[in-house]
């Protein structure tokens, strides 16, 4: 019963809130929903390009022909993603490279470690999407309750004007409709300053990993280049 009651209290004090007070908890929500919607997708994301991040060194360190496995994930009908677009970016281009004549070890070793550095850009890129989206609305969220609050008691306050005898029974109500604004603002808030902080240190951690993976990729790269030498 008492459930039935604080739910239709909510519901009524959100209908009966002054129109600006309306606009903001509209733009709240709207706010809550987008950012469940990034952290959502974004939780999927980072998810899945640590696994096939894992899955792929393990194959790299397996493999004894480079060149196989490059062809395997180029005919792959999934796009590449993690170490498996920084490795088919640099070893494409140092077999591109390779056959031209007159290239020496150096400059093998140059050409690959720039497409694998645009790579790792564009990898980083793509694991950082939308986390600024996650930024603005945990930080800016409260304010604008805030805003919505204010607003609120003021056009209470204002109200309390128009009678002859101003109680607590009588500005209540208008002054918690106003504090409504406010809880939907931290609800906005909480979920993506926590989302935020969290994909910030996994990507950074993803990031050390793809670094630590070039350094061991050009290693392998430079025994190569050197045997084509010798």
């Amino acid at each position: 019963m008492n459930a039935t009651v604080t739910e239709f209290s909510m519901v009524s004090m959100i209908v009966n809130a002054s129109l600006v007070v309306k606009l903001v908890m509209a733009l709240l929500l709207a706010a809550s929903v987008s950012s469940w919607a990034v952290i959502l997708k974004k939780r999927q994301m980072i998810v899945a390009t640590r696994r096939r991040s894992e899955a792929f060194e393990a194959q790299f360190w397996a493999s004894a022909d480079l060149g196989a496995l490059f062809r395997t994930l180029e005919s792959s009908a999934a796009p590449s993603v993690g170490m498996e677009s920084l490795f088919e970016a640099g070893f494409r281009e140092f077999s591109r490279l390779r056959k031209q004549a007159g290239i020496d070890a150096a400059q093998l070793m140059e050409g690959a470690g720039r497409a694998m550095k645009a790579a790792r850009l564009r990898e980083i890129e793509r694991l950082e999407a939308n986390l600024e989206m996650l930024a603005t609305i945990g930080s800016i969220s409260p304010y604008v309750g805030l805003f919505g609050t204010v607003w609120g008691i003021m056009h209470a306050f204002i109200g309390l004007g128009n009678v002859q005898q101003a109680t607590l029974q009588a500005v209540a109500p208008a002054i918690a409709e106003a504090l409504v604004a406010t809880a939907i603002g931290l609800f906005a808030a909480i979920p993506a300053v926590v989302a935020y902080n969290r994909f910030s240190d996994q990507v950074g951690r993803l990031e050390m990993r793809l670094d630590t993976f070039v350094e061991e990729f050009s290693t392998v790269l430079q025994r190569h280049a050197a045997a084509l030498r010798n």
